[in-house]
């Protein structure tokens, strides 16, 4: 028993393996996206194209995407959220992270992506990179709390001083 790794929490023979397999379709939009990342993770190029909407396969780079799932070592994949994309529904969209590492570097891929769904099958459409969020490292200093520098003046009659003027 091995865990999936789209990070599911499940089996993969109980989740991604019987989508890749043709076993099984997709349910939802989720499903198919978390399948397709274990694809691109087993450089499955054929599953990752079968998956992709007919309407925009002519855009899909077979070679360039195998090359680069060959190079990456995959590292995880987190669901941030999904709007519409289940099982009665013709649309949906997945916002996910990707981790990845290519060479030496970490890569975090975010991405919101659109998936249609065709006489019962769901289909990749198309994906839109998002900025990753800007987390600061420290607390925000407010103007009056103790300043930083540990005079034990507040913040505004110290280092805060000359901000913004």
């Amino acid at each position: 028993m091995s865990k999936c790794p789209c990070k599911s929490g499940l089996d993969s023979k109980k989740c991604c393996d019987p989508l890749l397999s043709g076993e099984q379709t997709a349910a939802t939009a989720e499903a198919l996206m978390r399948s397709r990342y274990v694809a691109y993770a087993r450089n499955d190029m054929d599953y990752v194209e079968r998956t992709t909407h007919p309407s925009m396969r002519a855009q899909f780079d077979r070679a360039s995407s195998q090359e680069w799932a060959s190079k990456s070592e995959w590292l995880g994949l987190e669901v941030v959220g999904s709007e519409k994309g289940q099982a009665g529904d013709a649309t949906g969209t997945v916002e996910f992270i990707a981790s990845y590492k290519l060479g030496d570097q970490d890569i975090h891929h975010r991405e919101l992506s659109e998936f249609r769904k065709e006489k019962g099958v769901w289909f990749f459409y198309d994906g839109k990179t998002l900025r990753q969020p800007f987390i600061k490292a420290e607390p925000k200093v407010g103007r009056n709390d103790p300043c930083a520098c540990g005079s034990g003046a507040k913040y505004k009659k110290c280092c805060g001083a000359n901000v913004g003027a």
